[in-house]
């Protein structure tokens, strides 16, 4: 031990004062802080949210890179990290109350997803993996030959985790009745839906004959409006000659109506005094039916 000592004294007298160890000469390795737990990931489970500073970082990061391709990773945080400690405070409480908001949702996730089967399933695998961990197979040692055999784990150990526990069991059974109970309105809505759609079917095709018959009435209101138009005008010309008495006045498409309500008035208040004017209408009238 003595010339073992005395020869790495030697080595480090001859490296001098000025030489530098190559040990530390390399690069620092970076790593997990030693002695801080990692988060685990919940399998299957709601992403954890990130903090105000690492939103910024994510939102600066890809504007950054395209504004200086050529600068490396770290100056980028370097420069992303003193640009945030120069935020406006009113800017900066855009980013932390994002993540508070996010935390919040992740917190109302995460709760849910520790009621959720998965995470049951998941636990219970986590916890036989514990269990078969922590109890290795024992050896039992054969006297005879001296030969040591590895005896089978306790069969009774495998089935004590919580994925066979009474509570567990009693959460089975429920939750296959909730899923019969689903299964039977699911049918019933299913019925429901399928008289609702033949309900529809018969309305539409009720909607289908109303609009068939609107269309024909509409068809014959203008028939019979031109038929009525053609009455006006031949009643407009054939009056054109019968004027009213003390006013002259003649038919027209507008006045036509007026026109023969105060005729036929003057008519049927003194027919003797007018009757050369009413045996001028019959004519016109005998000649209008022929």
């Amino acid at each position: 031990m003595g010339g073992v000592k005395q020869e790495q004294g030697d080595a480090t007298q001859s490296k001098g004062p000025g030489a530098s160890d190559p040990v530390h000469d390399e690069p620092r390795k970076r790593g997990w802080p030693k002695g801080k737990k990692r988060k685990k990931v919940l399998p299957n489970g709601p992403k954890a949210p990130v903090t105000g500073y690492v939103r910024f970082l994510n939102e600066r990061r890809e504007q950054m890179r395209a504004q200086y391709p050529d600068l490396p990773f770290p100056e980028i945080t370097k420069r992303l990290g003193a640009e945030w400690s120069r935020l406006v405070p009113t800017d900066k409480q855009r980013y932390l109350d994002e993540a508070e908001r996010e935390k919040a949702q992740y917190a109302r996730d995460l709760k849910e997803y520790h009621q959720s089967e998965a995470y049951q399933i998941t636990s219970a695998k986590i916890q036989d993996k514990k269990v078969k961990k922590e109890d290795p197979p024992s050896v039992i040692i054969n006297t005879s030959s001296g030969s040591a055999i590895q005896r089978a784990p306790d069969m009774s150990s495998r089935f004590d985790i919580p994925i066979f526990t009474e509570e567990f069991l009693d959460q089975n059974k429920a939750r296959e009745a909730e899923l019969r109970r689903l299964r039977k309105a699911n049918v019933e809505f299913e019925e429901q839906n399928a008289v609702l759609q033949r309900h529809i079917k018969d309305m539409c095709s009720a909607k289908d004959r109303l609009e068939a018959e609107l269309g024909q009435d509409e068809l014959r209101t203008q028939a019979l409006h031109k038929h009525l138009l053609a009455i006006k005008h031949t009643l407009v010309s054939s009056l054109s000659s019968v004027a009213l008495p003390g006013t002259g006045e003649t038919p027209s498409m507008g006045s036509l109506d007026s026109y023969l309500s105060r005729l036929s008035g003057v008519l049927e208040s003194n027919p003797v005094k007018h009757r050369t004017l009413l045996n001028q209408v019959r004519d016109v009238l005998s000649h209008l039916d022929r």
